[in-house]
This record gives structure tokens, C-alpha cells and sequence, in this order.
């Protein structure tokens, strides 16, 4: 397996009813969704069965053949608009039985892999204020833009139909992708209503104060206790049934580590293997768990760094070093600076506690 195969294994996987936002905007510009799957190597017929999941790098592979046979440079943007409940899998029926959006967004987190591996949510409240941060999974250049405008256009336009607030906006959007320029950047703030700055650190919808506490349209605590037992049992059916060894090495490695433990023979044993046979089956994929626990350790550290107030030396113990300064040598490695210093970097005041 090359390096390409590695990192395709790695897009996880994507919900057909999240693809099917895409596939409506295109039917309606007079785009052909068939001709998106054939050059997606989709098998034909699977992307109308809404209980299918497609691989993360089909999904890339549809952006891109949307983006680049459209030549839209406002395609995510604009697919944003054809958001429905269903376009979030259970976890968008579960958001419509909550009693306020702050509810709702709080279960973004443990159900959004129900829609898809595109990338991971954070919820952060701090000093009054409150946003969604996004991080795209994907690199590519061409898609990765559209993928996050979509996903910040969805949320916008779902919250403001589930609180039935049609005009209501955000306090402001940060977006990492460059200014399309002129026109084309007036386009987001006519319709999303706020503030959009570009070329920004992170992917962050701010919220305003008083949206966290929007009632919804259509509350129902009963309902929303059974379509979470189903949707427990639909995440259960995803890590049970994962094929992507690297995904389920990579969690459980998550798992071990918030108990401040890096053990290879332990996380075999969680995924009910011998810590010979993970090396072995790594190795088919052209990798070693030191670099898997690498990557994951880089990826927990600069969540704990951004989100949490942790002292950076509680931070290393958690992650598994047993030294301050290993922790420091790794993260250097990893980013060029030191922890306290990337702190600083993404606007958080340090905490040498």
C-alpha cells in the first residue's frame, strides 16, 4: 500500500443522506449526481439508498467533480441552502426533538460520525462567548473549501429553520480559505447576515449570547430518548463493523491515552488482538504504531492546548510522557514551536498552572 492508499484509507467514510445535499444542488444548476458517481467509482444505484455510507475519499472525489464541472467557485456555499433534517442522518431528527439550539449543537459531538468522518466538531464556551470550530479531514485544495462552506452554510441555515429565526445570524464566521475576492465574498454576508472574515486560523461560527437559548420549533423530550438509543446502537454498528484497521487503532489508542496510558499491548488487547498481530497487520498498511500514537498524540495535544485550561505539564501526562521534556522535544517536532508557545499562537493566554 502507497502513502496515496494510506491517506484515502484514512477519509473514513460519508453518509449518502449528507451526500445527497450536494446531489440536490446539482440536479438544480442541471448537473447530472449519475455522472458524479460514475466519476467517483460509486457503484450505481447506492447513492439513492439513503442508509448507505460511501468511502471519504468517493465523497472527495464527487466535490471535485462537482466544483471543477461547474466551475463554481461558491459551490459548498451554495449547496448549504439544500440542508434538510435528513441530510444529518438520526442525529438531524434528534436536533428537532431538542428543547433549545444550544441543546442541540451540544449533540453535535458525540453523533457526527452518524454523518460522516468529513471532519471533527468542537464546542467551546469561554468568557461568555460561544462558537463551533470545525476541522476539515480533507486536503485536498480544491475540495476542502467547499467541504467547510458547506458544512458552515448547513449549520447556519438548519439552526435558523429548527428555531423558525429565517433572517437570524450568527455573530461572525472565521473561515481558513483565502478571499474569493470582490462579489463573490459579498455573496456570504448576504446570505448568511454576519461578519465573515477569511484567511483565518480556524474554521468558527461565534455565536451570539441569546441564540444558545432559541426555543425550537418542535420539542419532544420522549422522542428524542428513542431516536438516541437508536442512534447509541448506530455508532455501536460503526466501530463493531469498521474495516479501516488504521480508524479503529487510532481510537482505541484515543481511549487508552485519556487514561494517560500509550501501551501497544494494551490497545491490541482493546481491539482483541496480540500486540504482535497489530504490529503485523500495521505493517501491511506500511506503518508502525509509534507513528500511529504519534499522530494521534499530536492531534489530542493541540485540542487539549486550544480547548481546555490545562497546565501544559498535565497536558504531557495525559498524552503518555513520562518527562515534561519529552513532551516538549515531540511537540517541537510536531509543529516548530513549543506548547505554550502554539497556545499563544491560537489567541488563549497560557496556563503554567
Amino acid at each position: 500500500m502507497n502513502d496515496s492508499d494510506v491517506k484515502d484509507a484514512n477519509l473514513g467514510q460519508v453518509a449518502v443522506a449528507a451526500v445527497n445535499q450536494y446531489l440536490r444542488h446539482a440536479r438544480a444548476i442541471g448537473l447530472d449526481p449519475d455522472a458524479a458517481a460514475r466519476a467517483a467509482g460509486i457503484p450505481a444505484g447506492k447513492l439513492e439508498r439513503v442508509d448507505e455510507r460511501i468511502t471519504g475519499a468517493q465523497f472527495q472525489a464527487v466535490v471535485r467533480w462537482l466544483t471543477e464541472t461547474s466551475g463554481d467557485p461558491l459551490l459548498g456555499l451554495r449547496s448549504g441552502e439544500f440542508v434538510q433534517p435528513g441530510s444529518y442522518a438520526v442525529l438531524g431528527y434528534i436536533t428537532m426533538s431538542c428543547q433549545t439550539l444550544g441543546e442541540a449543537i451540544a449533540l453535535i459531538r458525540p453523533y457526527e460520525r452518524l454523518v460522516g468522518d468529513m471532519g471533527v466538531t468542537r464546542f467551546v464556551q469561554r468568557g461568555g462567548a460561544s462558537w463551533l470550530h470545525w476541522e476539515c479531514r480533507y486536503a485536498d485544495p480544491l475540495v476542502w473549501p467547499q467541504v467547510v462552506d458547506n458544512v458552515f452554510a448547513s449549520w447556519i441555515n438548519y439552526g435558523r429553520w429548527l428555531a423558525d429565526q429565517e433572517a437570524a445570524a450568527p455573530e461572525r464566521v472565521e473561515l481558513e480559505r483565502d478571499s474569493p475576492g470582490g462579489e463573490l465574498e459579498r455573496e456570504y454576508h448576504r446570505r448568511w447576515g454576519c461578519e465573515v472574515r477569511f484567511a483565518c486560523a480556524q474554521n468558527r461560527l461565534i455565536l451570539k449570547p441569546k441564540q444558545l437559548g432559541w426555543p425550537l420549533r418542535q420539542p419532544d423530550p420522549a422522542l428524542r430518548r428513542t431516536l438516541e438509543e437508536h442512534a447509541r446502537a448506530e455508532m455501536a454498528k460503526l466501530d463493531e463493523g469498521e474495516s479501516d484497521l488504521l480508524t479503529r487503532v487510532r481510537n482505541a489508542i484515543r481511549r487508552e491515552l485519556q487514561a494517560g496510558v500509550s501501551r501497544q499491548d494494551l490497545v491490541a488487547e482493546r481491539l482483541g488482538m496480540s500486540s504482535r498481530t497489530l504490529q503485523r497487520r500495521l505493517g501491511s498498511l506500511g506503518l508502525e504504531y509509534r507513528q500511529v500514537l504519534d499522530g494521534v498524540r499530536r492531534e489530542m495535544a493541540e485540542a487539549y492546548l486550544r480547548d481546555m485550561e490545562l497546565p501544559v505539564g498535565e497536558i504531557g501526562a495525559r498524552l503518555g510522557f513520562a518527562e515534561l521534556r519529552s513532551f516538549y522535544r515531540s511537540f517541537r517536532r510536531w509543529t516548530g514551536t513549543t506548547p505554550r508557545a502554539w497556545r499563544r499562537q491560537q489567541g488563549r493566554a497560557p496556563n503554567e498552572g
